[in-house]
């Protein structure tokens, strides 16, 4: 699941990209889908734990896009075929991310396709700028959904958007032999 993290300033769109940890690249957050928890929350888990990210997660993902994941050995050819859904995050606010070394930095639209191509294959980047520019689709829509709206003319028949307002916290497992000294994070909304 990934976070396609934007925020509006004015009439400009910005999109939030974190650093990967192996390579460097740019890209979303994101990451697996997590026990217990809804795609959409997965994903805000990722924003929050890589970027820092508060806001509003869309519960339904916008669009998708593969990754080709390498095996674990450098000498396996082998390839994992990934399917990640992108699911919007409007961000309210910031704090430092708990992953270190990931760099959270806001880009125009172009530069974050630009950035999201850099090292990457052809398919992939494209996949990826592709992915920018749902968002901005979407975002569109939703603007002029809710301007219609508020104009009390008669609804376009786009669906109304679900947010869910999301925070994490770590929570320490409780001590003993049973725990494995595994830390828990608890959902909050």
């Amino acid at each position: 699941m990934a976070a396609v993290c934007y925020r509006v300033r004015g009439t400009d769109i910005e999109f939030l990209l974190v650093r990967t940890r192996g390579s460097g690249r740019w890209t979303f957050p994101k990451g697996g889908a997590e026990p217990g928890l809804t795609h959409a929350q997965a994903a805000a888990l990722e924003a929050f734990e890589e970027a820092g990210v508060h806001g509003r997660m869309e519960e339904a993902s916008f669009a998708s896009y593969v990754r080709h994941k390498t095996g674990a050995s450098r000498k396996s050819a082998a390839s994992k075929r990934q399917t990640i859904m992108a699911h919007l995050c409007e961000v309210t606010r910031l704090e430092a991310p708990q992953e270190f070394d990931r760099n959270p930095t806001w880009f125009s639209p172009e530069e974050a396709k630009h950035r999201l191509r850099e090292g990457r294959g052809a398919d992939y980047a494209a996949d990826l700028a592709r992915v920018v520019d749902r968002a901005i689709a979407r975002l569109q829509r939703l603007r002029v959904s809710a301007n219609v709206a508020s104009e009390n003319r008669p609804k376009d028949g786009l669906q109304k958007v679900q947010f869910i307002d999301c925070a994490w916290r770590t929570v320490d497992a409780p001590k003993g032999p049973a725990s494995n000294g595994q830390v828990r994070r608890q959902f909050l909304n």
